[in-house]
């Protein structure tokens, strides 16, 4: 059984949406986040990233963190974020590139992350965690919510279907990367009883994307049940909030790879050691290859593109880690020929997202190689979380991100 709870939101008037809205905090640098609120006083990333407030140097110091909850304040003071009444579901949905997407805001439970309820597939860097620990904290509001998935379930798809049929949506709006954002409160008690009772049957949620902010969400909590030992399980700091969305509505992009050098090798030799493992063909002269099926990669090497996959026998289809394409590639190319024995620490290794295309690859790709990878599916990311395993790092793009700023959960006033 999961818990996903309705919670009256701090979000903008829908007069103030768009300027209030931002890509989330961690997929620019500070001079990219600067770049993107130049000239908006009204831009979330005000909150979400106040080092463009302070400074770059100061971006994990307490001075930025205090900035955060002053701009916070600052923003309820002038209207441009408001408190709900009354705790409320709400229906997102993304469209971009003729795709939709369509989930329930609401907020989950830090004890189901805990026990397990709500599963993880990826490990976390406590640098990471410990950066919006200190601005939830600081916040005392968690700023962005967290990305889950669980298995389509009837009651929940009808209650959305029935709800968007009958009710304009609050926001609609199409932000500056091309992706349509629409929002529909949902306030009649009788549909967010069924809302609430349908995930009630769903047993398990998932982390697709997020696992950063659950985390420092669950130690924000722990933290705050310690300054209030009489507290009783229904504060608002014990739930974390989410947008959860059907996992027949996600889309997993690529996520390639970029290699700085041949590790000393010829590119004759390097062919010969990676035909070791795997078949190799050319691909289609000026065209970048995207792999059509699992086990099937692009290898971009002297300005040419390859078709190489992976031979029988040389990986585990039956483990849910060894037979994905990305733990293929690591083991039986990028360790032992390449010497990239970590691609968390190896700084000759580069991840380049599949929003950003594959000639973003042959743009990269000088005196190296570069790697196209078949995108991970959403069965294979349950698989992994269902056997309690660990996805390699840089496995799973999510499009479209979820935009920042349109709502907000106040952990405690």
């Amino acid at each position: 059984m999961a818990t996903i709870r309705p919670f009256a939101a701090l979000r903008p008037p829908k007069q103030y949406v768009e300027q209030v809205s931002c890509l989330p905090y961690d997929v620019m640098n500070h001079s990219e986040a600067c770049a993107m609120a130049a000239g908006n006083a009204s831009s979330f990333l005000h909150i979400c990233r106040a080092d463009i407030d302070t400074s770059e140097a100061a971006i994990h110091d307490e001075e930025t963190y205090q900035k955060s909850r002053e701009n916070l304040e600052d923003f309820i003071r002038k209207g441009i974020l408001v408190r709900e009444n009354a705790p409320a579901y709400y229906i997102y949905r993304q469209m971009m590139w003729g795709r939709v997407q369509t989930g329930i805001v609401g907020c989950a439970s830090v004890d189901e992350y805990l026990d397990g309820t709500i599963k993880k597939h990826e490990l976390t860097r406590k640098e990471k965690e410990l950066d919006r620990i200190n601005h939830f904290d600081a916040c005392s509001t968690q700023t962005e919510p967290v990305f889950l998935a669980y298995r389509k379930h009837e009651g929940i798809a009808t209650a959305i279907r029935e709800w968007i049929k009958f009710h304009k949506p609050e926001y609609d709006f199409t932000s500056d990367d091309g992706v349509t954002h629409l929002l529909w409160p949902v306030t009649d008690e009788a549909v967010i009883t069924a809302i609430r009772k349908g995930f009630e049957e769903v047993p398990t949620l998932y982390i697709a994307d997020g696992h950063h902010r659950t985390a420092s969400s669950a130690a924000v909590s722990a933290k705050r049940r310690q300054q209030h030992p009489d507290y009783t399980g229904e504060e608002e700091y014990n739930f974390l909030m989410a947008v959860t969305f059907s996992d027949e509505d996600l889309f997993i992009m690529d996520y390639n790879r970029v290699v700085s050098d041949l590790n000393g090798l010829t590119a004759e030799q390097f062919l010969q050691a990676v035909g070791e493992k795997f078949t190799i063909s050319p691909a289609k002269p000026g065209i970048p290859h995207a792999p059509g099926a699992k086990h099937e990669f692009g290898m971009y090497l002297n300005n040419a593109w390859y078709i190489i996959t992976a031979r029988e026998g040389t990986y585990d289809a039956t483990h849910p880690i060894d037979s994905l394409d990305c733990a293929i590639l690591q083991s039986n190319l990028l360790a032992p020929i390449l010497g990239i024995a970590d691609p968390r620490t190896d700084n000759r290794i580069d991840f380049v997202g599949g929003i950003r295309g594959l000639e973003e690859l042959e743009r990269r790709t000088e005196n190296g190689v570069a790697f196209s990878l078949y995108p991970v599916t959403m069965a294979d990311l349950f698989h992994v979380a269902d056997s309690g395993e660990i996805m390699p790092p840089k496995s799973t793009w999510f499009e479209p991100k979820l935009r920042s700023g349109l709502f907000a959960h106040e952990i405690e006033r």
